[in-house]
C-alpha cells in the first residue's frame, strides 16, 4: 500500500481531513501527513516515513495495542508518541492489509465526537 493509498483510505471516513502541519509536502520536507476528524481536529493517523519504510502511527486502547504487537512483528509501540496508546504499524511486514484498515477505522472510532444523548 502506498501513502497516496492510506491517505485515500483515511479519506473515505466520514469529516477526515488530511493536514501538513510538520513540513511541506512540495518541498521535499521528510513529511508526517496528519489524518484528522474536521469536528474536533483531534487526529486518528500519522503517516510517515521512517529508514525507509512506510509508517501509520495510530490511536489504540491499551489492552489492544500489547495484543496487537505481541502478534505482529510489523506493530511496535508508536515512534514520537505515548506508547500505551499508540501504536506504529510499518507497511510491508506482516501486518495483512485487511487488519491495517481495522486498525485504521478503530483509531478513527476513537477519537471521533461522541453522540450525547438527551
Amino acid at each position: 500500500m502506498t501513502r497516496q493509498a492510506l491517505i485515500a483510505h483515511c479519506l473515505t471516513l466520514p469529516q477526515a481531513y488530511e493536514d501538513y502541519p510538520f513540513g511541506d509536502l512540495s518541498a521535499g520536507d521528510s513529511v508526517w501527513t496528519v489524518m484528522r476528524h474536521r469536528a474536533n481536529r483531534k487526529t486518528f493517523a500519522f503517516i510517515f516515513e521512517r529508514a525507509g519504510r512506510l509508517c501509520v502511527n495510530l490511536k489504540c486502547d491499551p489492552a489492544e495495542a500489547i495484543l496487537l504487537r505481541q502478534a505482529f512483528e510489523g506493530v511496535a509501540p508508536a515512534y514520537h508518541m505515548n506508547k500505551e496508546h499508540w501504536n506504529t504499524v510499518t507497511l510491508g511486514m506482516d501486518v495483512p492489509q485487511a487488519e491495517l484498515l481495522r486498525q485504521i477505522e478503530r483509531s478513527y472510532d476513537l477519537i471521533k465526537p461522541k453522540v450525547r444523548q438527551k
